[in-house]
């Protein structure tokens, strides 16, 4: 069974953010939450908190099985461009410089961990 989490409008770059998510994408949830909490990245701290709530959601929808948290792999990490704030700051004679204040989504599907799943999609590729 697979979970979902999503974070909308976070405060930070797309950019930013892949940076993170990319080192977590695949890996065992227990590993993912280690290297989030050691990094020193700002982003870090949001991308920690939505993978703790994706667990959450894990363990609302499977309440009969107990032991099985360790064993969840973050499935997909998808990360997409949100709204973005525009301002202007004044520059040199008169002009306006362009600031873009980004914002993103995330998106984590949790799903526990099957090699025979992971065999199949290791062929298609």
């Amino acid at each position: 069974m697979e979970a979902v989490a999503k974070l909308n409008n976070c405060p930070s770059s797309p950019r930013k953010m892949k940076l993170l998510t990319d080192l977590i994408k695949g890996k065992k949830v227990s590993h993912a939450l280690n290297v989030l909490q050691f990094s020193k990245k700002h982003a870090s701290n949001d991308l920690r908190k939505l993978l703790l709530s994706a667990i959450n959601n894990w363990k609302q929808k499977n309440e009969n099985r107990v032991g099985e948290v360790d064993e969840l792999v973050i499935k997909t990490a998808k990360v997409d461009q949100g709204s973005m704030m525009k301002r202007f700051r004044p520059a040199p004679f008169g002009r306006p410089y362009r600031i873009r204040k980004r914002s993103n989504h995330v998106t984590i599907i949790l799903d526990t961990y099957n090699k025979s799943s992971l065999n199949n999609s290791e062929t298609l590729k």
